[in-house]
């Protein structure tokens, strides 16, 4: 199974990073407010995805997700 890391960049120029296994249903529950969306998301209004990258197991897109939320 594939795991992505990605970004979501939001209506205020704010930016998301998450990372998951399922990208169509994480946009879904991010755009509908989901109780599973990030409550980040659920703050910050309309978004558009404008990064993703894919890894082969989960533990290395949550490194990934990591080191980039590490960034300034």
């Amino acid at each position: 199974m594939s795991h992505k890391v990605y970004i979501l960049r939001f209506s205020n120029n704010s930016l998301y990073i998450g990372q998951t296994n399922n990208i169509s249903q994480r946009l879904i529950d991010h755009k509908n407010k989901a109780t599973r969306a990030a409550k980040f998301s659920k703050e910050n209004g309309d978004f558009e995805l404008v990064y993703q990258e894919d890894y082969k197991t989960q533990l290395e897109s949550m490194r990934r997700e990591k080191q980039l939320k590490g960034w300034t």
